[in-house]
């Protein structure tokens, strides 16, 4: 029995010990302030008319005692809308938060902003204010505030220019008509909704230039994680479908990346062109950037990159390409098949045989090269080609550099996919001038493909670094 009541007294004891460890008192010192996770709520870029993401910050109480915020609220010097939530609960202003002693809170912040007339982003600032026991502290909220001209169900039914000035949000489907075109400016942007895209029965003449290239992505300005923006994802919105029938699209200095089935083209007639591309990006797609079928298809200078089911495939047609890049570092999956799938002709005829010539180009990344196959009678050519596998050159793969290292700039672990030459790389100088047209003298960021006597082989003109 008394063994017993030991034990119990112990208990007892213990639960006296445990309690006292809670501090229940509040503090009323002015010198117990609040702590935060950063003095700065950053939202990036924000479509006005239309809500933001979601950030957050914590509120740390670093004092033993249980401290109480008298008020938080939203300091309104801007005209933007910012919303709290705290405990749950949204509003603009809070009274009487309790945080226990060496605890902390999360505070979630959302913005509206109203259209400032502007077609350049204009900065916002205001200020989450907080008073505690007589001491005022504040965070400072800061977002750009970009105006956009909306295209909802936008159909072009004759001749129509999109100019440069704001960005143009697609939110559904933007549909060119056959028997007209679509033509988009230097430098306009079109930021496209999820599952929004572009078909084209018409005729796309997208021009851009180098110092005002057309960009066509996803409408998620911010940020996905940290300092990385949802330019790396992929998936943000479908793409751009060019018809069978549509002839003569042309597409220079585009940059289309972040979509989920890239840019298709379909083609009836092989005796006229369907789509042209100089010195464009076409990145980071969930299934391919590029598919063509049956379609009459040139590139020079163009950047063909990462890609889950591997970066282009062409099915029958004619296909020309020069000075380009297949590059595969796909980050958000497994990479399942080739850089270039080519489908010679298949099985039920549906399409013509595919005529390919593919010159002074890189195929290189994660995956392997192209498709493995018997090429003896065929009409597919690639010369003076960078290729990862260890092969050797043949009446198809002519003069082409094995198991070649091009030595880009990516670095995948980094979110870094830059796929210009460092100073060690294999395709500097192995290219044929012969095979490179004047028009594709220059690469996408001007630099002149013959300023030196041996031609680069890829999308990009060797600069040699001095830092490496």
């Amino acid at each position: 029995m008394k063994k017993i009541l030991i034990a119990i007294l112990s208990i007892l004891t213990l639960g006296v010990v445990m309690t006292s460890c809670i501090e229940d008192d509040f503090t009323t010192s002015s010198s117990d302030v609040l702590a935060f996770s950063c003095d700065t709520v950053a939202f990036d870029t924000i479509i006005t008319l239309q809500g933001s993401a979601t950030q957050q910050f914590v509120v740390y109480n670093n004092s033993k005692k249980q401290i109480n915020i008298s008020s938080i609220k939203v300091a309104g010097i801007s005209d933007a809308k910012f919303y709290l939530n705290v405990d749950g609960t949204k509003g603009s202003e809070f009274h009487d938060i309790e945080i226990r002693g060496n605890d902390s809170i999360y505070i979630f912040v959302e913005g509206y902003l109203d259209e400032n007339g502007n077609n350049d982003p204009i900065e916002i600032i205001d200020r989450i204010d907080f008073e505690t026991n007589g001491v005022q502290q504040h965070v400072t909220v800061s977002a750009w505030g970009q105006d956009v001209t909306r295209l909802k169900d936008f159909t072009v039914t004759k001749n129509t220019t999109l100019h440069a000035g704001k960005p143009y949000v697609v939110y559904d489907t933007l549909t060119v008509m056959p028997g007209v075109t679509l033509t988009i400016d230097p430098g306009v942007q079109l930021l496209f909704h999820d599952k929004a895209w572009m078909k084209v029965g018409g005729r796309l003449k997208a021009i851009g230039t180098p110092d005002k290239p057309i960009v066509m992505r996803g409408d998620r300005l911010d940020h996905v994680v940290g300092q990385y923006s949802f330019d790396i994802m992929s998936g943000q919105w479908d793409g751009i479908a060019i018809y069978g029938g549509s002839t003569g699209n042309e597409m220079q200095y585009v940059d289309m990346h972040s979509s989920t089935w890239g840019l298709q083209v379909g083609g009836v007639d092989q005796n006229q062109v369907a789509l042209h591309m100089l010195n464009c990006v076409l990145h980071n797609s969930a299934e391919y950037v590029l598919l063509t079928a049956n379609a009459w298809v040139e590139a020079e200078g163009c950047e063909f990159s990462d890609a889950p089911y591997g970066v282009v495939a062409f099915i029958g047609g004619k296909i020309r390409m020069t000075q380009c890049t297949f590059a595969n570092y796909y980050l958000f999956s497994t990479i399942e098949g080739p850089n270039i799938t080519w489908v010679i002709q298949d099985d039920d005829k549906m399409f013509s045989p595919l005529d390919c010539i593919i010159d002074n180009s890189i195929s290189y990344g994660m995956g392997y090269d192209v498709n493995i196959g018997d090429n003896k009678d065929n009409n597919i050519y690639m010369r003076n080609c960078l290729l990862k596998s260890d092969g050797e050159d043949d009446a198809h793969f002519i003069n082409c550099v094995w198991k070649g290292d091009p030595k880009f700039y990516t670095s995948r672990e980094d979110y870094i996919f830059d796929y210009r030459l460092r100073n060690e790389s294999d395709a500097i100088a192995r290219g044929n001038r012969s095979y490179c047209p004047e028009k594709a003298r220059y690469d996408r960021y001007g630099n002149d493909r013959f300023a030196r006597p041996g031609v680069d082989i890829g999308a990009y003109v060797w600069i040699e670094s001095h830092d490496e």
